[in-house]
Formats: structure tokens, sequence, C-alpha cells
């Protein structure tokens, strides 16, 4: 069973971790690379942006799709 709130909380933390604990490999690490991409390029403020919709991402996916195939 997937857990919304880890999900959603651990892609908070590190965008694409959160989608990688739901087991969407490609979406995590294009999540990781635009969380890099956006930090640096933007020096931070679109950085905050892509962690809330990032983790929005994985509470929402991990609360449709709660059991793991």
């Amino acid at each position: 069973m997937r857990n919304p709130v880890i999900a959603g909380v651990l892609s908070f933390l590190v965008p694409g971790v959160g989608q990688l604990y739901n087991g969407q490999i490609f979406w995590g690490l294009l999540w990781l690379l635009l969380f890099g991409v956006s930090w640096i390029g933007t020096a931070g403020f679109l950085g905050w942006i892509v962690h809330i919709i990032s983790a929005w991402s994985a509470y929402s996916y991990a609360k449709d799709h709660p059991v793991r195939l």
C-alpha cells in the first residue's frame, strides 16, 4: 500500500523522491533533474514552486493509486 502522506513529505523534502516511492521512476528522475535546475538556474526562486508541485503530485498519485501492482 502506498501512503499519500509519506509520498508527499518525501517529495517535498527532495522533489522526485516521492514519485520514486510511488514507483514512478521516469517522473521521479524528471523531478530530480528539474529540482536541480530550478534551484541553481533561478537562485532558489522557482525551487519552492517545484517542491510544492512535486509534493502535491506524489500525494495525489498515491491517493488515487493506493495499491502497488
